[in-house]
């Protein structure tokens, strides 16, 4: 009989990233530094696969192609206790297609070319070469398996592996939220206070700095919302020169990054009363 330790050489002889599960389909906590998911599944996110744990870290993160590793002492009480074996698809440079029920594979044979197919206890995988986001329901029914995320290893399947195909792309991309008018309640400062702007520009250029730095905001959206918001109420709200169109250019560029007019309304009125306004 072949040992999960065996079918793990073996996969990963052909370029397959691999790790052993515990019963209830669950990783094994092989580093203490990451134990428990203390590092939250993702160690070293830029280089999907790598982790400088000391140890064989869990989860997908542990997933190794190298002999030396999956033999290695660290990894001996996990093999001799393992219940399944599973693979990190993205790091094999494949897609699964996680179908867990009928509609979900009526939905599949009617919208998606055909493909390696292998059964799972509830459903199907579909099986895709290329690899891309991983998203759980990303239709009813279906979850995506790629990169960053681990799967249980079912057998080899049948059928011919295809290309990933764009319809299944489109399932995690998410749509931009439309840039709508700001219906809640926000003022301008009354102003009063000595204009330092010497002439229309400055302000022009003030506010178009301010869309351009939310515009490129990668992450933490919020915070850099109400930084902007801060930074043009200090420097042009107290001298009456700031208007409605210049806070509605300003809220615009906050919800083409996904920011709700309340979360623009709240950072708006945060950043007059953090100035006294």
């Amino acid at each position: 009989m072949t040992t999960h330790l065996e079918t793990a050489l073996d996969l990963a002889a052909a370029g397959v990233p691999v790790l052993p599960l515990r019963a209830g389909k669950l990783p094994f906590g092989n580093c203490a530094t990451c134990r428990h998911t203390a590092c939250g599944g993702r160690p070293n996110m830029k280089t999907v696969g790598a982790c400088q744990c000391p140890r064989p870290c869990h989860g997908w993160a542990a997933a190794t192609t190298a002999p030396a590793v999956l033999r290695s002492p660290a990894w001996g009480q996990a093999w001799r206790e393992a219940q399944a074996v599973a693979y990190h698809p993205g790091g094999a440079g494949l897609t699964v297609v996680d179908l867990d029920n009928a509609d979900a594979i009526t939905w599949a044979r009617q919208s998606l070319p055909a493909t390696r197919t292998v059964p799972t206890t509830r459903g199907e995988h579909w099986i895709y070469l290329g690899s891309m986001r991983s998203a759980n329901n990303a239709r009813p029914g279906v979850d995506i398996k790629s990169t960053m995320v681990y799967a249980r290893w079912l057998g080899p399947g049948t059928g011919t592996m295809t290309h990933l195909p764009d319809v299944v792309r489109a399932l995690v991309v998410k749509e931009p939220s439309p840039v709508r008018h700001v219906t809640v309640a926000v003022s301008i400062p009354a102003g009063g206070g000595e204009c330092r702007h010497r002439k229309p520009a400055y302000l022009e250029r003030g506010i178009a700095m301010a869309e351009q730095r939310i515009a490129e905001a990668r992450s933490a959206v919020h915070s850099t919302v109400y930084r902007t918001f801060l930074a043009v109420l200090s420097a042009h709200g107290r001298c009456g020169c700031l208007t409605d169109t210049h806070m509605q250019r300003l809220f615009a560029a906050a919800q083409a990054k996904g920011e709700g007019p309340r979360h623009c309304a709240d950072a708006w009125s945060n950043a007059r009363t953090a100035l006294g306004m």
